[in-house]
């Protein structure tokens, strides 16, 4: 029986702990070759060890008989999200999606947020989305224009936050609506080059979600665990698959095993 992705090239950014990882594993397990991406750092953005995260994930993937390699480079920067599209375009001949999900928080209210922490989440979150995005983009353009017309497909990741807004991240929900613009323009101007482009809101336990919401995001001593990040990850694969084709510019909010498909961002 074919997997949904199989032969599939898939990069996934901040694919080294929580929902990233969940992806990168999903996946892998659907026939892809993964690129796991993940800058090593710790919940704020500081520390941490560069690319260690994203090498354990690349081992869980090969010992489960996939295919997949490490990139520890900063999607934020330009020629760190160069190298990422080239990793998966020289490693296996290809790129067929990207998953945008790197982030980290530093969380403030407006009035005690500085201008370095309001810099450094909308860096990671919106520059870290479109960074890779324009990358991969130069590439799927160029492959149409060659007469090679991908059937390209980007996941980014919003947030609740960047639909209503959240007390305490100014920084944070402004990145994420900035995502929710992104993608809408990423849709209406990469269709041309065979490119679908859409957007997920999740809510799942995280580094980032067990800090600000500790009382929810606790596991469950049995049943079914609504905030395990392995819930949205079908979602994710789905839209990153072939099978996808027609969806895109939409939003959807995953969570718990629940989708909603959020009308007001088209």
């Amino acid at each position: 029986m074919s997997r949904m992705c199989e032969g599939r090239v898939v990069v996934v950014t901040g694919a080294g702990r929580g929902l990233g990882r969940a992806h990168a594993l999903a996946f892998a397990a659907e026939g892809a070759k993964v690129v796991v991406n993940d800058l090593g750092v710790g919940l704020d953005g500081t520390s941490g060890d560069a690319g260690s995260p994203a090498r354990q994930v690349v081992d869980e993937i090969r010992a489960a008989g996939g295919e997949a390699v490490a990139h520890g480079g900063d999607v934020a920067t330009s020629a760190g999200a160069a190298s990422l599209v080239a990793a998966a375009v020289e490693t296996y001949g290809r790129l067929d999606t990207l998953v945008n999900n790197a982030g980290f928080l530093r969380d403030r209210m407006l009035v005690n947020l500085d201008e370095d922490d309001w810099d450094a989440v909308l860096r990671v979150h919106l520059k870290g989305h479109f960074l890779p995005l324009k990358h991969a983009a130069v590439h799927w353009r160029a492959e149409a224009k060659a007469g090679r017309t991908p059937f390209a497909r980007v996941v980014n990741t919003s947030s609740g936050a960047g639909l209503l807004g959240a007390l305490g991240q100014g920084n944070y929900s402004a990145a994420k609506a900035g995502i929710l613009g992104l993608t809408a323009v990423a849709a209406a101007e990469l269709g041309r080059y065979g490119v679908q482009v859409n957007a997920i809101a999740p809510a799942a336990r995280t580094r980032m979600t067990e800090r600000v919401f500790a009382a929810t995001m606790t596991v469950p001593d049995a049943g079914f665990d609504a905030m395990a990040p392995e819930n949205v990850s079908p979602l994710v694969v789905w839209l990153g698959s072939a099978g996808s084709e027609g969806v895109t510019g939409r939003v959807f909010e995953a969570e718990g095993g629940r989708i909603t498909v959020m009308e007001g961002w088209r």
